[in-house]
């Protein structure tokens, strides 16, 4: 069994007034740039940050489901100005760039020449984490997902070196996310979570760690959307919830899910963590068959008891998938893909390499079957057939 957790991780409220600290006196860089998008610079957080440090290069073209010409465009200009430190400040989509580019900044070629895992010949250069929504995970993972335009398709570059050096994660950052990103991306980790606790590599240690995250997420995600500003407590802990999610998925896997919304974001540009919040209860109910008694504990364990485990794991599912319309997150029909994609989407979620970590082994058909569902049956969960 092997757990393995580099990143030196500040977490806390107004962590973030440490930056300075530990860009000077503990990476003791001189040249750091910063990787976001424009979302962030318009909210003001960007401000906070860059008054902390005159001067610093922002890099703000970043979008959801960061794209590999855009990724590759600016690593053309790292090359030039020869950054020491890459700063991701946002999201999945600015963390998971900022990854990648502290990939390109050492090593030649594109985006697309390293996917799969540990395909560098040079180490990255050292990535300093700053999530600012409660769902990515990517501030603890050593994942980079970038989508290749070409291909339309979502690549996993991955390899220890991509860790980040240091993580500042400070809930206090959270505290103008619209409602609409708290529902996704709060719902996104308890994705990982639930996805960790469920895959077929998870361990003891794994379990650990998403089973408290769930409670967390669970317990805090509806306090955090009627008022993240105030309820500081449910704050605090949808952040600390998105991060041990991330401990967890980062050394299990994750399932189904994220083989559906990868594929869904590649071809559609929809948010990875909308998309994962409209399947959860569908795969859920689909793989029910395969794991029910883990599932039952996973219920018990949030506090859904039943005696009989098919009741327990239903429980969690009807209230996952309740919890969904209360937070506003769209079904699947709402999305307007044609139902003659469903084929394409289904082959292309077979094709994850996260597929072989799903509890019920599931084939094309298997997909299909559950993309029928989710869209005929609207918000409703498929069976566990």
């Amino acid at each position: 069994m092997r757990f393995h957790m580099p990143v030196k991780l500040y977490f806390g409220p107004g962590e973030i007034q440490n930056l300075t600290r530990i860009l000077s006196h503990e990476l003791k860089v001189k040249n750091p740039i910063i990787v976001t998008d424009k979302g962030i610079a318009a909210s003001g957080l960007l401000g906070t940050v860059t008054r902390m440090l005159p001067g610093i290069r922002v890099f703000d073209a970043i979008e959801a489901n960061p794209k590999s010409d855009t990724v590759n465009a600016i690593a053309q200009e790292l090359r030039q100005i020869k950054p020491d430190l890459i700063i991701g400040l946002g999201g999945g989509s600015p963390l998971d760039a900022g990854k990648a580019l502290a990939l390109l900044a050492t090593n030649a070629g594109k985006i697309e020449d390293y996917e799969g895992r540990e395909k560098y010949i040079n180490d990255p250069l050292p990535f300093l984490a700053i999530p600012t929504t409660c769902g990515t995970g990517s501030e603890v993972t050593w994942v980079s997902v970038i989508t290749d335009v070409t291909r339309k398709f979502k690549m996993s570059i991955k390899g220890p070196k991509l860790y980040p050096a240091v993580s500042i994660v400070d809930p206090d950052l959270l505290k103008t996310l619209p409602k609409a990103m708290i529902a996704a991306t709060g719902l996104d980790a308890l994705t990982h979570a639930v996805e960790a606790y469920l895959s077929k590599p998870a361990t003891p240690i794994t379990d650990t760690n998403a089973l408290a995250a769930v409670q967390l997420i669970l317990g805090a995600v509806e306090g955090a959307f009627t008022d993240i500003e105030n309820n500081h407590c449910d704050r605090e802990n949808l952040m600390y919830g998105s991060t041990i999610a991330g401990f967890a998925f980062g050394n299990s896997d994750v399932t189904a899910v994220h083989c559906i919304s990868e594929s869904i974001g590649a071809l559609y540009d929809v948010p990875h963590g909308v998309a994962n919040s409209i399947f959860l209860p569908h795969v859920l109910a689909y793989n029910l068959v395969a794991c029910m008694e883990k599932m039952a504990d996973l219920a018990r364990k949030s506090g859904f008891s039943a005696v009989d485990d098919r009741v327990a794991a239903q429980l969690f599912i009807t209230h996952i998938t309740q919890l969904s319309k209360r937070l506003g997150i769209p079904s699947f029909k709402d999305l307007n893909i044609a139902r003659n994609q469903f084929e394409t989407i289904a082959d292309m979620s077979f094709c994850n390499n996260s597929n072989s970590s799903n509890p019920r082994p599931l084939e094309q058909t298997d997909y299909l079957k559950i993309l029928e569902s989710a869209f005929v049956n609207n918000k409703e969960c498929c069976g566990g057939v």
